[in-house]
């Protein structure tokens, strides 16, 4: 997976778009903001009043003065409330809307991307960034903008209102400001880091986890519990590391920050006290420069509390941003149309293809032709690009030279969701989703009805074995369908392919892992599902391809062998050589 780093700005500058929809919310809730930072404002300066007054003239602070004064800061209280409720409750759920539709674009995303793209890539780094990741762009959506904005509100009108009273003073308090400011990013910079090897050490540790407890068998069947946990282990203990140098720029963060709060209380105690002995200000002013110092120490500290939330948010956005940016290789041409129903003849011309990532090359000037309806059989040794041959036809990969072509029209020029649409696949490996049987089944057609599904099934072979499952077709499957054997699962997946009702066929060693039994009952299967369709079948064991039309075989210097049965065994050639070494094994 991409670990691509982004500038701080960039981050912003791809997640500002997410507010666009938002904006009334946003408007609302930093008014909101301005309200509640009215309310501490204006505190120091009824203070302010309320000194002064007491030793200028001690006979005019009144009852009803005091009075004015406490009902105005009431007033401006319960005015704080109400808006630091609608902060709490429509920020948030803002930003949980921000999430969501994050999630959706990465999902989207995801479901865009090649076979190359997981093929390198862990899946549990994606459910880290598509899950926890984006948790933390909640609390950074909301809370982002209105710490910053009520930050800057209160050091204007704070700088403002203490200029007028001593300009000297505040500028004394206010010039550790940037010092403190410039500070802080760099150490910032440093903690952002720290989260993103912590974030991608977390993603390593659930891939590590998913992959040991989905291979628990394989694990228990080689008593290799004990390695697994020590695996497990250095992980851990690797991740323990990162947070601790995590931890330790926060604590370098908030120790430099302590730091200069004590620097601006000691600017205000010496030389706010010097002002007072020389009259340059009153008792009152050096209450109310307190009290905003102590306002904007307190606001440097929320931000500083929101600091470690705030490099998690941007993160969490850098890791989003990594998937949103991973290249979509296979993809509608801009003059795609909607592929008909086809006839069914595939061509191969001059085709060479190698695998984008490693750049190996399995394909040169490769040519066949399909006719429609027609059966073929491809066999030969592993690695040779059998399984690679099936995958070029749906554009799981794209060619690297030549084309491929459908009633002579090149794939690249059909849709892929039309394409695909017209091809139906039945792997060695069969992937049940965790459900229930029915919604298996359904997969294949998901318009399609309750009975369309049970005829299915009905042609797969698979009704009579359902119907004596717990509760029939609503038989929960187990995650990966691990509820049911190999050959149960191979023709849930049949039907699935049946409901689709594909002209062109691929079956891809579909009976090779299978007992004989259960080979017996697929087969019979698959050879009702490939009546009336051209079909390729990649197999192992030859036996299963004695009646196909025609026979390839293919090896890396490319297809060596064509013909029927009969025809290749006469040859006494490769064919002969794996059909004679298969009667010899039995």
């Amino acid at each position: 997976m991409d670990n691509k780093e982004y500038s701080t700005g960039e981050l912003f500058g791809r997640f500002l778009p997410y507010y666009k929809k938002h904006k009334k919310v946003v408007a609302a809730d930093l008014a909101c903001a301005s309200l509640t930072t009215v309310c501490e404002l204006v505190l120091p300066m009824i203070i302010r009043h309320i000194t002064n007054t007491a030793i200028e003239d001690l006979a005019a602070l009144t009852v009803s003065v005091v009075g004015k004064m406490a009902l105005l800061y009431l007033a401006l209280r319960v005015v704080d409330c109400l808006a630091n409720y609608y902060m709490a409750d429509m920020g948030h759920v803002m930003g949980a809307r921000i999430e969501t539709d994050m999630r959706r674009d990465a999902y989207g995303h995801l479901q865009m991307l090649s076979n190359t793209y997981y093929n390198n890539t862990k899946v549990g780094q994606i459910m880290g960034r598509i899950t926890n990741d984006l948790f933390d762009v909640t609390e950074f959506s909301h809370h982002c903008p209105e710490e910053f904005f009520i930050a800057g509100i209160k050091a204007v009108v704070a700088f403002m209102i203490l200029a007028t009273v001593n300009l000297p003073l505040t500028v004394l308090v206010f010039v550790i400001v940037p010092v403190m400011a410039f500070t802080c990013i760099k150490l910032n910079r440093r903690s952002r880091k720290a989260f993103a090897k912590q974030r991608r050490q977390i993603g390593e540790l659930n891939a590590a986890i998913e992959d040991s407890l989905l291979g628990q068998k394989v694990v228990k069947a080689f008593t290799n519990e004990e390695v697994e946990v020590e695996k497990f282990e250095k992980g851990n203990q690797e991740f323990l590391e990162i947070k601790k140098e995590t931890y330790r720029y926060m604590a370098a963060f908030q120790t430099a920050t302590r730091a200069f709060d004590g620097l601006m209380y000691l600017t205000v105690i010496l030389a706010g006290g010097i002002f007072v002995i020389k009259g340059k200000i009153t008792p009152g002013d050096l209450v109310a420069y307190t009290m905003y110092v102590s306002t904007l120490i307190a606001t440097i500290r929320r931000i500083i509390e929101f600091a470690e939330q705030f490099q998690r948010g941007l993160t969490g956005i850098e890791r989003f941003l990594q998937i949103m940016d991973a290249d979509i290789e296979i993809f509608d041409e801009p003059d795609a149309a909607e592929m008909p129903k086809p006839m069914g003849q595939i061509s191969f011309e001059d085709v060479s293809f190698e695998y984008p990532d490693d750049h190996n090359r399995v394909f040169r000037n490769l040519n066949l032709s399909v006719k429609p309806g027609e059966k073929l059989a491809i066999v030969g040794p592993s690695g040779g690009g059998k399984t690679t041959l099936c995958n070029l036809i749906p554009r799981f990969y794209d060619v690297t030279g030549g084309k491929i072509s459908i009633d002579g029209v090149d794939i690249r020029r059909f849709t892929l969701k039309s394409l695909r649409k017209n091809i139906g696949i039945v792997q060695q490996d069969v992937y049940l989703f965790s459900g229930t049987v029915m919604e298996n089944i359904l997969y294949g057609a998901p318009g399609a009805s309750r009975e369309e599904a049970m005829e299915a099934a009905r042609k797969a072979g698979a009704h009579e074995f359902i119907m004596e499952l717990k509760d029939g077709y609503d038989t929960y499957v187990g995650e990966r369908g691990v509820k049911l054997s190999g050959g149960q699962k191979q023709r849930i997946s049949i039907a699935r392919v049946f409901l689709k009702n594909p002209p062109i066929m691929i079956l891809d060693e579909a009976t090779s892992a299978l007992d004989n039994e259960s080979e017996f009952a697929v087969a019979a299967s698959l050879n009702e599902l490939s009546v009336g369709r051209t079909t390729i079948t990649i197999a192992h064991r030859l036996s299963s391809i004695k009646n196909a039309d025609r026979i390839l075989v293919l090896t890396d210097e490319g297809i060596v062998e064509e013909g029927s049965h009969e025809t290749l065994m006469r040859q006494e050639g490769i064919y002969y050589q794996f059909y004679t070494m298969a009667d010899r094994i039995k």
